[in-house]
Formats: C-alpha cells, structure tokens, sequence
C-alpha cells in the first residue's frame, strides 16, 4: 500500500499517519522527494481501510498493491 502526502502536509500530519501505523502494528518506509512524502506501508495492507487512511489529515491519495 502506498500513502501519498499533500505537498501542504505537516509534519505533524505525518506524524499522525506514522502513529496510526504503528498502533496497528504495521511498518512503514518514508520516502521524501523535492515536493511529496510516499509512505510505502509493510505488512498484510487488506485490513487496512482505505477510506480511513483518506481521512487523515495531510494525505492525499491511498494506492493498494493489487495481489498476484
């Protein structure tokens, strides 16, 4: 799954993604480029809900890794 940020995201914004993760035991890798953070999140993502992770302050879009 990955978790696009606003280029007007905080980083209290972030942290709010990052924590809402890891209350839910999932790991996370952080990619920052020039005008976007990607987080790339790691472990079994179809517990996740999309609409939720939308909701989040600072989030723009929710991509899903389709299964093979």
């Amino acid at each position: 799954m990955l978790v696009i940020m606003r280029s007007t995201a905080t980083e209290q914004d972030l942290g709010q993604l990052k924590q809402y993760l890891v209350e839910r035991d999932y790991d996370f890798h952080q990619s920052t480029g020039a005008n976007r953070v990607i987080i790339g999140v790691i472990g079994e993502t179809s517990q996740l809900d999309k609409q939720e992770l939308e909701a989040l302050p600072g989030v723009l879009a929710v991509f899903k890794i389709p299964e093979e």
